[in-house]
């Protein structure tokens, strides 16, 4: 068994246990604590000096190692990413159905590739929250479909194309029977042995059941559902666990920080938009005795790697991408540029990824957008702005991104961890 496929075993385990953004928060919190980080409650003080800490909000995780001779003048390198992916959410009231068939309500969240969730067993997966404040995380397993209009009713659909309107059209099935004695709410709650009546709030999302898979002739790529983001969160999760473990004394504080709700923008108390990341480092830096000079000190010699999914070239779609950047699986990850900084990626950016990805003997391609076609973005330029830290900002080349189920490289995985571990590491 090489390296990778190690990694990948491991990558695989954690897209099992992470079904949600709070799954995800959840799951790399156990593996901090496995590794001795120190889990922070924000509303409490918080110890002083050298140590392995973390934090989680809601469905956000923020970890850092501060080593010995840390000063509030010390500059921080942050691996970011996003726990969250494009699906569906769980509405109020969410018990439906007609003419014999039970269904749930559900709202789009994100920008899922609609077709791609149809015809899948899928399972609901996210937190209830009882009267008293509690959460509670639950997951059903195998439970719902997302059923198509049978070929026969619908003859132009290969022809015409398919077209879904989500309030219609994607109201997933749940059973057969009775609706006046079907609680789908009371059934979540029962998992995590509370009544439906226990339950003051939810959020409780729609997730692929489907198990990770290497596939193809050689064994060469990789199927999963949640690779954006999952792959980032894992990458960056694996590096610092990898940089806590080493020997070599820092001489920056290394932060992994996976937000949610990128994919409806960021703007929350979770997301990079929000508060949380500005809010962690200013109190590491009151801790070591610093003002806000010296704050601003630190930041001007820091540095964030956002990771986020990328496009490898479509085979079937080549003319949507750039005629000449055409990256490909398993020779790499993506450094992300855009002249409109839809991608945070400057020169002295470029280089700095250079570096890391030449120390940790990783090669990369570099990413720009077809000019017919708009960009997405990442967590890189909202962090580069609200905290005025330099970002680069880098990705796995995937297939398919937003569907319920992606496609990505065997090695591209272990590439992106080991470039930021890399990043990471002490520098010469």
């Amino acid at each position: 068994m090489t390296t990778h496929d190690t990694y990948l075993d491991d990558f695989a385990a954690f897209i099992r246990s992470s079904p949600s953004s709070y799954h995800a928060a959840a799951e790399a919190g156990r593996r901090l604590d496995e590794a001795g980080f120190t889990a922070l409650d924000e509303t409490a003080e918080w110890p002083t000096g050298p140590g392995r800490r973390y934090v989680i909000r809601d469905g956000a995780v923020i970890a850092w190692v501060e080593p010995e001779g840390a000063t509030a003048t010390t500059a921080y390198r942050v691996v970011g990413a996003h726990t969250d992916s494009p699906g569906f959410k769980l509405k109020p009231q969410p018990t439906t159905g007609t003419r014999g068939w039970l269904q749930a309500g559900v709202e789009v969240y994100g920008g899922p590739l609609y077709n791609s969730w149809l015809d899948r067993d899928l399972e609901f997966a996210g937190r209830l929250v009882t009267r008293d404040g509690a959460q509670h995380l639950v997951r059903t397993g195998p439970l719902l479909r997302f059923p198509q209009l049978a070929v026969h009713l619908d003859r132009g659909v290969n022809s015409d194309g398919l077209s879904l309107d989500p309030q219609r059209h994607l109201n997933p099935v749940i059973g057969a029977g009775d609706l006046s004695s079907t609680d789908l709410l009371g059934h979540l709650a029962g998992l995590a042995g509370l009544t439906g009546a226990d339950v003051a709030g939810y959020d409780v999302m729609v997730a692929d059941t489907a198990a990770p898979a290497v596939i193809g002739l050689e064994h060469e790529l990789f199927a999963a559902g949640r690779m954006d983001n999952l792959t980032s969160t894992h990458a960056g999760l694996r590096a610092l666990l990898e940089v806590a473990a080493a020997e070599t004394p820092l001489d920056h504080i290394a932060v992994f920080a996976a937000f949610d709700h990128e994919e409806v923008g960021s703007a929350t108390p979770s997301g990079a938009a929000g508060p949380l990341l500005a809010d962690v480092l200013t109190r590491i830096s009151i801790g070591l005795g610093g003002n806000e000079t010296d704050r601003f000190r630190s930041m001007a010699a820091s540095w964030c790697l956002s990771a986020d999914a990328g496009h490898a070239v479509h085979p079937n779609y080549p003319e949507r991408h750039d005629p000449v950047n055409q990256p490909v699986v398993n020779r790499g990850p993506l450094l992300k540029i855009n002249a409109n900084q839809r991608y945070a990626t400057d020169g002295p950016g470029a280089a700095e990824w250079a570096r890391s990805c030449a120390q940790a003997d990783v090669p990369y391609q570099e990413f720009v957008s077809n000019n017919g076609v708009p960009c997405g973005s990442t967590i890189g330029p909202i962090t580069a702005t609200r905290l005025g830290i330099r970002t680069i900002d880098v990705g796995t080349p995937l297939l398919s991104m937003h569907s319920a189920r992606e496609l990505c490289g065997v090695n591209d995985p272990a590439y992106l961890s080991r470039a930021a571990a890399a990043f990471f590491a002490p520098q010469a």
